[in-house]
């Protein structure tokens, strides 16, 4: 009797088989990969604001600290938006007839806070405390970049897991003097000398059990 399927098939139901498999191998695998890229986390995407705010002007030319406007990153978890009531401090005699500032004018008078879109943003599930980090001398570059170069600001961290975790593990590669930590530009002359001496002064401890970020 005639065999019912020609030799051929066997390797074209082999060659289907594992094209199946592969195929169900990769939905389940490119999502994870994707979720992993720059592209995914919006990293080093420029984001539009409100109004055209820009932090080379304001850090370099004139001099401003981090910590002038985003005060509440010393004392909370979150670093906070300067209210308008900050900006029109200069700016009620400094570029008041500037059209690029009439959002700010309007707020001022409004007392509606400008709507600012976030740059940095951790899932919900993920808890960030600035207050601590500052505290124990992280230093603002060290998460977000060189701001004082960006016309625009933008993700520059990729805010992974396992970005967090490295710092945590190895906190002496990245603390700093308390007095440096709005610094852009200051490096450490020896910072595998410097670092673990940081650590033992400002009793940092090296966290990475799952209840430091997930409570």
């Amino acid at each position: 009797m005639a065999a019912l399927f020609r030799p051929w098939t066997n390797t074209a139901f082999r060659i289907a088989l594992i094209g199946l498999v592969g195929g169900a191998g990769a939905l389940l695998v490119t999502p994870m990969i994707w979720v992993r890229t720059p592209n995914w986390r919006r990293q080093f995407d420029q984001v539009d604001q409100p109004v055209e705010f820009d932090h080379r002007h304001h850090v370099q030319d004139d001099g401003i600290d981090c910590l002038f406007c985003h005060r509440e990153a010393t004392v909370s978890s979150t670093a906070g938006i300067p209210s308008t009531d900050l900006c029109m401090g200069c700016h009620n005699q400094v570029w008041n007839k500037s059209p690029m500032l009439e959002p700010v004018r309007r707020s001022y008078f409004s007392g509606l806070p400008i709507p600012w879109n976030r740059v940095h943003d951790v899932p919900d599930f993920v808890y960030f405390n600035h207050a601590i980090h500052i505290n124990k001398g992280v230093g603002c570059v060290s998460c977000h970049g060189r701001v004082d170069e960006m016309g625009r600001v933008f993700q520059v961290a990729d805010l992974s897991m396992k970005w967090c975790l490295d710092c945590h593990r190895q906190p002496e590669k990245h603390v700093r003097p308390l007095d440096r930590v709005t610094d852009m530009t200051w490096r450490a002359a020896d910072q595998s000398t410097l670092g673990p001496y940081l650590v033992r002064e400002y009793g940092v401890r090296s966290v990475t059990n799952c209840s430091a970020c997930h409570r």
